[in-house]
């Protein structure tokens, strides 16, 4: 229903032909992997640039992401967070699948085996740009790019150089260093907090390295990531508006839990250009390692998981005729991964959860995978004023998997648990293969005033997790679980009238074999949802010295499918944790080029906590406040305070099958003062 309602607007963009194109000349990797106009880009692209996140200088990338529309990540405790891009907020062991995470074009994580929380392992604090095709993505990008793509931009090398020092509230100190010695470049920086939270905080580092080499018939562009995050993680509290009492929101009822991340990447992108064809090549290389204490579980059980994983992204870029370009190429990795999950003391609480999640090793697994996906993509200039584009993505993955426990919901010894059993099940040694397709086409058209309108259809895709296949439960022995896939219309508008440049996009999405865990334990794979909404981004220069900028996203996230939970059905119910409205907006005065302050209020809709639509979280709204100074050519000082009103709110609300409400508390009002040196 959605592509024949999408080709006739489509049909009828490509008959009318207009005037010349506005020149924008911010340029973007995201959607195809080479440097692209902005303009060029059929899709809604975002990009935070180099002098918004000076400003904001996140200690969590949600500080930044919270700029752009339709982006909503619930931040957790220290550098956690839960995303949602054009969707709800998605949660358990495949929702990091919905969205396709990328550092330099690369991908974060191999496709099956993501992580909720992989944003962490990139130099987001570091960043030259943050780039976020909301929506599917292009046939480029494969599984995952369901509900959109962050594509996190290395600096470069530069003539640049400059080292920060921050301090904050409850021991927060960074220090930030960049500086390039000829075609090296570095970009490091250092954090300490201690957590405004009882027995929390974290310590990170992160250094970026990017180098280019250049000769008139060849280009090597390449970058080395290394992180490392340990943190003493402070879990849920628990009852109704608990997050409103002051004692309770600094209260760490998990202080034994912690995550610690290990990661690094390394990559070279060969770019070999012709007189009318470019054949980029880009080997790389990714190791990450995780060991973390799952508080969230009955008996505190610790997950040591990690992987290897090798791959290629083959790209030929030929102008066939004048206006007619195509990309086509093939993208392959390999990955070899482990997972362990173990319980070092005994099961507190009932009967039921004593006898049923036993001390000991509960899952001890590895997963080899390949996979292979040839693609091919489309631009034509139909003339100056109307462009169309499409492509197709074949793309095949395949797991192998060997457990090295015994099979099925035994105790490791093959003791049984009472109860019936155990309730971790650990399917046998196997093999599994996903065959998937995606495609996109799009129009944009240029209109009179210089603004462009564009339509586009686009399907997307995503392979079982590893987790949903062999990290199972009761009495499931197999997960026979399908791809999850989306199929999207969208339609935007852009451009600018004098002082004022806006984006305005509306969507409709829907998607078939959701995977979920069923009443019955069971990873399933027959969920249906759909997803709708209005983002709107303005920016508009209201005189030399004030500006003003929002972010808004009005959309409705809805189960379709007839699932019976606590005795209701949910169909037409809107997805838990999925408010109908968000919104950032930003005030700032800059009386000189040497100053700047932002004042911004972020506004959170209300959402339900679980899927029957029982329980409610009120929303919130948040002020923060940034200044900047220049106290000469070499020296800038800044100052952040972020919840001005120290306002009490919940940055994550949710309802558990044990009946209870519970909440990670919003920060208290904090204050983070800065100084840089530019040399």
């Amino acid at each position: 229903m959605i592509y024949k309602a999408g080709s006739c607007l489509l049909f009828g963009l490509v008959l009318v032909t207009n005037t010349t194109l506005a020149n924008i000349n911010e340029i973007v990797t995201v959607a195809t992997r080479a440097e692209a106009d902005l303009s060029e880009v059929i899709g809604t692209v975002s990009v935070v640039d180099e002098s918004a996140l000076s400003l904001v200088s996140h200690a969590h990338v949600q500080q930044t992401l919270v700029r752009v529309a339709g982006v909503n990540l619930h931040r957790g405790n220290g550098q956690e967070y839960l995303p949602a891009m054009r969707s709800p907020v998605l949660t358990g062991a495949g929702g990091c699948g919905g969205f396709l995470m990328q550092e330099d074009g690369i991908p974060l994580r191999a496709a099956g085996f993501c992580n909720i929380n992989e944003l962490f392992e990139a130099n987001t604090e570091m960043a030259q740009r943050i780039e976020v095709l909301r929506g599917t993505g292009t046939v480029l990008h494969g599984s995952n790019a369901m509900h959109g793509v962050i594509n996190i931009v290395t600096p470069a090398p530069s003539a640049e150089s400059k080292v920060a020092l921050e301090l904050g509230a409850d021991d927060y100190r960074r220090l930030k260093y960049q500086s390039s010695l000829g075609s090296l470049a570095v970009a490091a920086n250092f954090t300490h907090d201690g957590g405004f939270r009882d027995e929390s905080g974290f310590d990170q580092q992160k250094m970026s390295l990017r180098h280019v080499y250049k000769n008139n018939d060849l280009q090597i562009d390449t970058g080395i990531t290394l992180t490392n995050l340990n943190q003493e993680t402070a879990g849920f509290i628990e009852g109704r508006d608990a997050y409103k009492d002051s004692a309770l929101i600094k209260q760490n009822l998990n202080p034994e839990a912690y995550r610690d991340v290990r990661s690094a990447r390394i990559w070279s992108r060969v770019s070999l250009p012709k007189k009318n064809y470019q054949l980029l090549i880009t080997p790389y290389i990714r190791y990450s390692q995780m060991d973390f204490l799952q508080h969230f579980l009955p008996g505190d059980p610790l997950e040591e998981n990690g992987q290897k994983s090798m791959g290629v992204q083959l790209g030929y870029y030929r102008t066939l005729t004048q206006g007619l370009n195509v990309i086509a190429g093939v993208d392959a990795e390999i990955t070899d991964a482990y997972l362990k999950q173990s319980q070092d003391k005994p099961t507190q609480g009932s009967a039921f959860l004593q006898g049923t999640i036993p001390q000991g090793q509960h899952y001890d697994y590895q997963v080899d995978a390949i996979v292979a996906a040839p693609f091919m993509h489309l631009d034509w200039a139909v003339n100056n004023a109307l462009s169309v584009s499409g492509g197709m993505r074949f793309e095949s993955m395949r797991y192998d998997y060997r457990n090295n426990m015994l099979s099925g919901r035994t105790k490791a010894d093959g003791t049984p648990c009472g109860f019936g059993g155990c309730r971790y099940s650990r399917p046998p040694s196997g093999k599994e293969q996903f065959n998937n397709w995606s495609a996109n086409l799009g129009a944009k058209l240029m209109l009179n005033n210089g603004s462009h309108v564009f339509l586009r259809l686009a399907r997307g895709f995503r392979a079982p997790q590893a987790t949903e296949l062999y990290r199972l439960q009761r009495n499931q022995q197999i997960a026979d679980l399908d791809s999850e896939s989306i199929e999207s219309v969208e339609l935007g508008f852009d451009g600018s009238i004098k002082r004022l440049s806006y984006k305005l996009a509306a969507y409709h999405m829907e998607k078939d074999h959701v995977i979920f865990r069923d009443s019955d334990f069971f990873n399933v794979s027959d969920g249906n949802t759909e997803h709708q909404g209005v983002e709107l981004e303005l920016d508009y220069a209201i005189n030399a010295h004030w500006s003003m900028a929002i972010s808004a996203t009005q959309a409705r996230h809805i189960y379709l499918n007839n699932v019976i939970s606590g005795d209701i059905n949910i169909r037409d119910n809107d997805i838990d944790t999925a408010p109908r409205h968000f919104g950032n907006v930003r005030l700032a005065w800059q009386p000189s080029e040497d100053r700047r302050v932002e004042l911004e209020w972020q506004s959170m809709g209300s959402y339900f906590l679980e899927p029957e639509n029982l329980h409610r979280y009120e929303g919130h709204d948040v002020l923060n406040l940034r200044a900047g100074w220049n106290l000469s050519e070499s020296y800038r000082m800044y100052a952040i305070i972020t919840n001005l009103t120290d306002r009490k709110y919940a940055e994550r609300a949710d309802y558990t099958s044990f009946s209870q409400e519970r909440y990670f508390p919003g920060l208290p009002r904090a204050m983070q003062l800065g100084i840089e040196l530019n040399w």
